[in-house]
Order: structure tokens, then sequence, then C-alpha cells
């Protein structure tokens, strides 16, 4: 009487996780036993290679799906935001914008928010642009005469923060930080902070276009000089001394980090595709 289970001849196959196209000694079909003798050769099973997605996606850095959630990626939305930026300028200010950026601004409590940066001959313009509606929410002119200090460096932040973030920035200073009050330092929504942190977009390995504009040694590259040369030519009493660049920490003083936690691992600051709402 046979019992079940008990299946002479069969051999154990070893389950691969998915994603493991690497051949294995069991790609090929085992010889039946007693057929050393035979003057055939092993019969060998024809892999096709499959088609990887570094093939139909040449870009090792980014996922089409995860791009297409950022509306910035959609076609014509970047160019829709500087076209709307150069009218906003050839309006209100006679002066030419000399180049955009996309970068990310790290606010004071540790917030990142998807912003438009450009720079003209006199000004360092910041604009918070709505790539789902295709308009400029908020808009911050500095002039570049009045800004001070420029700090490149990595972040840093207190022993107990809980959302610590890794990489570079660049913060830009157009004031004293000590001249800062209490309460535009401990509210999260004040706009009354004497500087400005960028680091770099999460779309900046996208595609080529967003490579550009999203690099930020292009930006602090042109920054410099510009701002250099607006303290040059600046009749503003104590401006001709020029402006201070350092490397040092760059520090975020968020010693809990909830708010700031939860938003950057949702991604609130940016124009993004958050799904179906409905059914």
């Amino acid at each position: 009487m046979s019992t079940i289970g008990s299946f002479e001849g069969f051999l154990p196959v070893s389950l691969k996780p998915d994603g493991d196209d690497q051949p294995s000694e069991r790609d090929s079909l085992p010889t039946e036993e007693g057929s050393s003798g035979r003057n055939s050769a092993p019969s060998r099973t024809a892999r096709q290679p499959s088609v990887t997605e570094s093939v139909l996606y040449p870009n090792p850095y980014s996922k089409p799906h995860v791009t297409r959630k950022y509306f910035v990626t959609r076609p014509g939305a970047m160019e829709t935001a500087i076209e709307d930026l150069k009218a906003h300028v050839a309006g209100t200010m006679d002066e030419v914008i000399r180049g955009f950026w996309l970068l990310t601004e790290v606010d004071h409590w540790n917030n990142e928010k998807e912003k438009v940066v450009a720079i003209t001959d006199n000004t360092l313009l910041i604009c918070k642009y709505d790539f789902i509606m295709l308009s400029c929410v908020q808009f911050q002119r500095i002039p570049l005469s009045s800004i001070c200090h420029i700090c490149l460096g990595n972040f840093a932040f207190p022993g107990t923060s809980l959302d610590k973030r890794q990489g570079e920035g660049i913060r830009i200073f157009w004031g004293k930080s000590e001249d800062q009050s209490l309460w535009s330092r401990w509210n999260p929504w004040s706009t009354k902070v004497p500087y400005a942190t960028f680091t770099e977009h999460p779309m900046k390995n996208s595609s080529e276009k967003f490579k550009e504009i999203c690099k930020m040694s292009a930006f602090t590259a042109k920054l410099v000089p510009a701002v250099q040369n607006a303290h040059k030519t600046s009749s503003e009493p104590g401006r001709g001394k020029g402006v201070m660049v350092s490397t040092e920490p760059i520090l975020i003083e968020t010693y809990t980090g909830l708010m700031s936690f939860i938003g950057n691992r949702n991604k609130l600051g940016y124009s993004l595709a958050r799904g179906s709402v409905g059914f």
C-alpha cells in the first residue's frame, strides 16, 4: 500500500524570490538514473533573458510611477511656472531673471516645502507655486544686497530630535538669527525668519531637465557672485564689506520634530497626487 507523499524520483525545488533572474544549478534538467552511460549530452532548458526595468527605463535613479506623482514633472508644469514668474517680474520689477531652480526649502521647524527660486541682478525670488492649479501661492522678494551670510554644509539636529535628515544644504541669511523674536522662532507658521534653507528637490534625478534645475551646486555658483556684485554696486551703508561664505553644519532646532516627521513622510509640502478618494 502506497503512502501519500512518498513520490520517488522527484527532486525538491527551491523557490526563488521575485526579481531573482540569476541562473541557478537547477535551471538545467537532471538526467535520469542509469543514463550516465549514454553518449547524448544533457539537455538544458533555454532561458530567455527577462526584460528588466533598466531596459524599459534607462534612468537608474527613479521609477516612472513615482515620478508621475509629483505634479511638477507633468508636461508643461515647470514651463508654466517659469512663464508666470517672468510675467510677474516684468509687471512689477524692472529686472531680468538670470536663472530658475526647483529646490526644497527646509523651514525652521524642518518642514519641507517645494519652491521655485529665481535670481535677478538685484533680487532673490522665492516662490511657493501650486503645480496642481498652476498658480503662485506665495512670493518672497529678498534684495541681494541685504544677504550677509551664505552657509554651506550638512544638516545638524539636537540629540532628542525625532525627524533628523541626512544630506547637505545651503542657508542664506539676510539678518542676524540673534535678532529673531522668540515668537517667530517657536511659531511653525512664522514667515518672519531672517534666513532661508534649501536642499535638492526629490525629483533631481528624474530627467536631464530636472537634473539641471534641481542642482544645488549650480544655484550656489550663480548666487554667490550675484550677491557679491550687488554688494559692490550698492549705495547702502555697510554693504561694501561683501558677503561671508562659510562651510559649517546647518543647525535645525527641532527638539521633538513630530509635526515635520508626519508632514515630511507624507510629502505634504509638495504638489503631489494623493490617490483616489472616492470609490
